[in-house]
Order: structure tokens, then C-alpha cells, then sequence
């Protein structure tokens, strides 16, 4: 939706998406990450998790990606313009089926070339059974 059509309030909620073993593997990959709290499986089976754990930056990335497949109108987005009070609440496990849940927090208009504003939205990336594992405030600039 474009900026002028969001309203404070607005709300969403995206497809669910598993998280699998690919994804651990090729994140670490991808980013270096090898934190044994993402990659072995033998140490973290007797940690307080008792299980590998997804990368923060992984969640964050899928939840990007969840919100990105249900924009109905990608046009209206002229950048992704930040990320604010990010925080990871609770460990999401290979085999946790994630959504997200979006809410208008605020828009205000900006003199930017391409933009008619920048809109916030509380974001919150929940598993099946509703845990939140990860909260944050997002930032668009929007035509």
C-alpha cells in the first residue's frame, strides 16, 4: 500500500514458514556465523537450549522475506530505511514454523525524492504456538 492508503493501526500477518536444517547450514555459510550455537549439535544437546539454535540475523532475515511475499503492492516501497529496538526474546529451533505480525506504529511524511513518507511498523516474529522470538520496530519509505 502506498503511503497515503496506510493508516496507523493497519495490521498483517504473513504465511508461516518453516525453519529447516538447510537453512542453519547455508545462513553459517553465508555469514560466517559458525557460533556452535547455530552448527553443533552434539555441545548444544547438553546446553540450556538442548538443541542448535537459529541465528538471530537468520530470523530476522526470513521475517524480511515472509513480510516481502505478502506485500500485495512491492512498488509502493521505495527503500527499507531501518530497523529500530531490535530484540531476540526466545530461541527459534530448526523445525519451528515462524510468522510474522505487522502493525502501522506511525507514519510521517519526508521530503524525500522518491518518498512520500516514512511509515513504522511493530513487528513481531512468532512461532505456532505464539512465542514471540523476535520484536522489533521497522522503517519504510514509502511513495
Amino acid at each position: 500500500m502506498s503511503y497515503d492508503e496506510t493508516t496507523v493501526g493497519d495490521r498483517l500477518v504473513t504465511a508461516g514458514r518453516t525453519v529447516t536444517e538447510a537453512d542453519l547450514v547455508n545462513f553459517a555459510g553465508v555469514s560466517g556465523d559458525f557460533n556452535r550455537l547455530h552448527t553443533d549439535a552434539t555441545a548444544m544437546t547438553g546446553s540450556a537450549f538442548g538443541e542448535r539454535i537459529a541465528h538471530g540475523a537468520l530470523v530476522f532475515s526470513i521475517m524480511t522475506g515472509l513480510l516481502w511475499q505478502a506485500r500485495e503492492d512491492g512498488d509502493a516501497v521505495v527503500a527499507f530505511y531501518g530497523v529500530d529496538d531490535l530484540r531476540f526474546r526466545a530461541p527459534t529451533t530448526v523445525g519451528d514454523t515462524v510468522r510474522v505480525e505487522l502493525e502501522v506504529a506511525d507514519k510521517r511524511p519526508t521530503e524525500h525524492p522518491e518518498a512520500t513518507g516514512i511509515v513504522s511498523y511493530r513487528a513481531e516474529v512468532k512461532t505456532a504456538d505464539d512465542a514471540v522470538v523476535l520484536s522489533c520496530t521497522l522503517l519504510s519509505l514509502l511513495r
